[in-house]
């Protein structure tokens, strides 16, 4: 299947390499790394998932700045690899607690050790968490997670919760706490990812969301769990499931639709009353996974002018509205919209009182960039940008700019409405009451408003 699969820094340097087969040149880690940094084929400047050169198919993915990469001569099947290199790099993190260049280093040996128990000569035996622990023995070296950068969706959730301990997503899977003893905690994220795309007037064109209900849980003994979803959802467009469950339609109903669910999910009762039962494996897992197409309330509303103002010059208006409640704050949004290609110079104008925000002109791709480091729910900003033109313009300057595209983080909104009522686990004692937290992220996949 694989010949070989290596872990890249952003530098560049191999920080793991591992050659399986022995039927694809030793340097192809070099010539994988110069080809995607110095891309430029096909118009693009970022390489694609897969691609071949030299008679060798390279695919990667790329996990919080790392290069998971797998080569190959052989036909294999592209989202089978993909998800693989997912999978190792989920494995990995759940052993070592943090993915990151360090926590690799000073844990080499364990990495070989994984590496060495999910694929044998090129083919894959297992990426489950829980059966490696049966044949991996060597223990995690912890790194200290306190001043390090927060990394990936449910890593948002340590910033600004006083609830939420700091090491709530940093955790081994399989190392102790100080002490000897195991902190009895559970998580579930649910996290969605929003596809929307506005027409010139303002109407929603496409809208759609992807959405997972991930777990990772620290409870010992695996005992079994309960969690139960809105009684209102609805699986299949007419209000009726696609596997024939039942349940009440109306305005008011979440209406998915499809899903699937991890294979330690026992539906037995999801028809009656949309309670999951399972008794979870360890590590990070996906409960279930879902999409939704159904017109849903946008998080923002983004209105563009462009208003020429002589034959060299012209102004942009970018106005961007938060819909959410006032009690939801959004992170790390950037606004960015492509300009005519003959823009040669871009000033920015911010409301007054502006907090957090940068503009900029990205003059390679001819693109302006506005971010804002946080936008509280209800609020409106507003950026002026004047464009000046290396020569007259002899078209119309609103066909050749834009989309406007905007990307986000929202911790604890989702827009599907799809909600864990009650998280129940099973007693082993009356004194037993584990932690329970429950979370929800959504961020914009795509999302887009023509001009």
């Amino acid at each position: 299947m694989i010949s070989q699969f290596f872990v890249l820094s952003q530098r560049g340097d191999n920080i793991v390499f591992r050659d399986y087969r022995g039927d694809v040149q030793k340097g192809s880690a070099e010539i994988f790394f110069r080809k995607v940094k110095f891309w430029k084929e096909d118009g693009e400047t970022e390489a694609p998932p897969v691609f071949n050169v030299d008679g060798v198919n390279y695919f990667h993915v790329k996990v919080v700045g790392l290069l998971f990469v797998a080569t190959t001569r052989a036909n294999v099947s592209p989202s089978l690899v993909l998800e693989l290199l997912q999978r190792i790099a989920r494995v990995t993190k759940d052993y070592l607690g943090i993915l990151n260049e360090d926590s690799i280093r000073k844990n080499f040996v364990l990495v070989y050790e994984l590496l060495d128990e999910v694929i044998d000569f090129g083919y894959v035996q297992t990426t489950s968490t829980e059966v490696l622990k049966s044949c991996v023995f060597n223990e995690p070296i912890m790194i200290d997670a306190a001043h390090m950068p927060p990394l990936g969706p449910a890593a948002l959730f340590m910033q600004g919760n006083k609830r939420m301990p700091g090491t709530a997503v940093t955790k081994s899977v399989v190392a102790n706490e100080p002490g000897g003893r195991r902190r009895e905690e559970i998580f579930v994220d649910i996290i969605e990812k929003i596809s929307l795309t506005f027409s010139s007037s303002g109407y929603i064109l496409t809208s759609e969301i992807d959405g997972t209900i991930q777990m990772k849980s620290y409870l010992s003994g695996n005992p079994e769990i309960r969690l139960a979803l809105n009684e209102d959802l609805n699986i299949g467009r007419g209000g009726r499931s696609v596997y024939d469950y039942g349940g009440s339609g109306g305005s008011g109903a979440v209406i998915l639709d499809d899903c699937n669910f991890h294979e330690s999910v026992h539906l037995d009762s999801f028809d009656v009353d949309r309670t999951l039962n399972l008794v979870p494996p360890d590590g990070e897992f996906p409960v279930m996974n879902y999409r939704m197409t159904q017109e849903f309330k946008p998080p923002f509303r983004i209105n563009t002018l462009i208003e020429e103002a002589g034959s060299l010059k012209a102004e942009v208006i970018l106005k961007i509205r938060a819909e959410f409640p006032q009690n939801i704050t959004a992170n790390t949004v950037v606004v960015q919209m492509p300009v005519p290609k003959y823009t040669s110079r871009v000033s920015f104008e911010l409301e007054s009182g502006a907090v957090g925000q940068v503009t900029d002109f990205k003059e390679p791709n001819k693109k302006i960039e506005w971010g804002l480091k946080k936008i509280v729910g209800g609020s409106e900003h507003t950026l002026r940008a004047k464009l000046t033109f290396a020569h007259e313009s002899h078209g119309n300057i609103t066909k050749e700019a834009g989309p406007v595209s905007m990307t986000f983080t929202i911790p604890m909104y989702n827009c599907s409405r799809l909600q864990v009522k009650y998280l129940q686990i099973a007693k082993k004692s009356k004194t037993y009451n584990p932690y329970r937290w429950v979370r929800y992220v959504t961020q914009a996949n795509s999302y887009v408003a023509r001009i």
